[in-house]
């Protein structure tokens, strides 16, 4: 890496190399190899394999701490005390420790020839633009470090810049989370295009950025190519209109993303309509992510275009949209007509539903006992349901069958009995069910209002 822009700190301290100087290094290896010298000489012999990789690494977490200090002597900054406690182990956490533009500079010199540490940490560190720098430096040396988070760190368009030359020539990193940057569509341009045709990072999270439109083209464009992202978060940005129809053309002919998280976004008719028109030809997602976008009932009804013919997706969050009971139907009845629906949860747990969806998400739930549907409920729903039972439960108590009760109204055995003689004959049987919960029943035995249950379909009804 000589020649390489991290040449100088920002204390303009003279340096050779961009990370510590090679005569360091090797002065603090001489240091272990008096001890190496002892053991070998004291005729010991080794219990086990086991016992040498501790050993070894014991050398290895002390050698790194020795080096970690020098090269905070040397940037002039003030050690992390996180980074001890995470000796031996793969995942370095250093996040919220404010690890700052220098300490990122220690940390490079540090981790350019670590073989160890697979998982680096660092939201929330005030890295900003020469911090990402120094650490896109190093992963061009570093071969272990396959998941990455620079979340929170102020990084902007230079440091998206920066970001996206490392994933152009990138072979190792395989997650890299870059939430709330304040990255905006000419961000969004530059991971794009170091991202197409890519088959090596699998996981890329964009939320809490200032992406639009144009850098949801970027994005779709990248998904059409690319051939090995399965995990894409952009929850939390301002993509709607031709940026979500982009995206929805990119997901229509991917063939390896997994889960797509659009929540908080600005999707409504034209943008769920168009994601409807992907899911009808994708057949890899399996978790979409809408909470919290302008999705009413009509959108709904759009988007289960697609949910009518789509096998693959499993999970689909909607919750926090301006969708009704209404909405909620056409959504449950969609998923139970399609009978090679793949999916398993349902998120639409702001949504207050009626006694019709209750009913009918209880029959979708027999043939399909895998379903799980979060939702809302008001207590005088719950209470009409329990109607029915009640009524039951009183007829069984009196050795009676629901047709005995009909009959012994039915005078002139005509199969048919009045609203009125039935909600008398309740009444009269001191039968415990309250006006509401009345009225209910008397609704779902006569559907079409005609003041006259037909007691044959009644029964039909509850012994089906």
């Amino acid at each position: 890496m000589e020649g390489s822009s991290v040449q100088r700190s920002e204390e303009q301290q003279p340096c050779k190399q961009s990370v510590l100087s090679i005569e360091n290094q090797e002065r603090l290896e001489n240091k272990q190899k008096p001890a190496q010298d002892q053991e070998s000489d004291s005729g010991e012999e080794w219990d086990s394999d086991l016992e040498i990789e501790d050993t070894t690494n014991k050398k290895l977490s002390l050698f790194r701490a020795e080096l970690y200090h020098q090269a905070c002597q040397r940037t002039g900054t003030i050690p992390v005390s996180s980074f001890h406690r995470h000796k031996g182990e793969v995942h370095l956490n250093l996040n919220h420790y404010g690890v700052g533009r220098l300490g990122a500079k220690a940390l490079a010199i540090v981790l350019q020839n670590d073989k160890n540490i697979t998982n680096l940490e660092l939201e929330d560190s005030a890295l900003q633009t020469r911090g990402a720098h120094y650490l896109m430096e190093m992963l061009q040396m570093n071969i272990t470090i396959h998941s990455l988070n620079l979340s929170n760190n102020r990084l902007h368009l230079e440091g998206a810049h920066i970001i996206s030359k490392m994933l152009s020539d990138n072979y190792y990193i395989r997650s890299i989370k870059l939430s709330g940057n304040n990255f905006d569509d000419s961000a969004a341009k530059y991971f794009a295009s170091a991202l197409k045709g890519d088959y090596v990072v699998k996981e890329l999270d964009l939320s809490h950025n200032k992406i639009c439109d144009r850098g949801g083209e970027h994005l779709g464009y990248m998904l059409a190519t690319n051939v090995g992202i399965e995990v894409l978060n952009l929850s939390w940005n301002h993509i709607r209109m031709c940026g979500a129809m982009a995206l929805s053309a990119g997901l229509k002919v991917n063939s390896t993303l997994k889960q797509l998280q659009l929540s908080w976004n600005g999707f409504g008719h034209i943008e769920t309509e168009s994601l409807g028109q992907a899911l009808k030809h994708n057949s890899t997602l399996v978790s979409l992510d809408l909470s919290s976008n302008r999705i009413d009932d009509q959108a709904v009804t759009l988007l289960c275009q697609g949910l009518a013919i789509n096998e693959a997706l499993m999970i689909l969050k909607l919750s926090h949209n301006p969708i009704t009971n209404t909405g909620a139907l056409t959504l449950l009845r969609t998923v139970t007509n399609n009978t090679k629906s793949a999916l398993e949860e349902i998120d639409i747990s702001t949504v207050f539903v009626c006694e019709t969806f209750m009913e009918l998400l209880e029959e979708a739930c027999q043939r399909s006992p895998a379903l799980h549907v979060q939702y809302s409920v008001m207590r005088s729903v719950i209470r009409n349901l329990s109607a029915l039972h009640i009524f039951q439960k009183f007829l069984k108590e009196q050795n009676e069958s629901i047709l005995d009760f009909f009959q012994a109204l039915d005078k002139e055995r005509t199969m048919k009995v009045s609203t009125l003689a039935f909600r008398n004959a309740i009444k009269a049987a001191n039968i415990p069910l309250d006006q509401r919960q009345l009225n209910w029943l008397i609704r779902k035995f006569d559907k079409k209002c005609t003041a006259t249950i037909s007691y044959r379909l009644v029964c039909e009804l509850v012994y089906m």
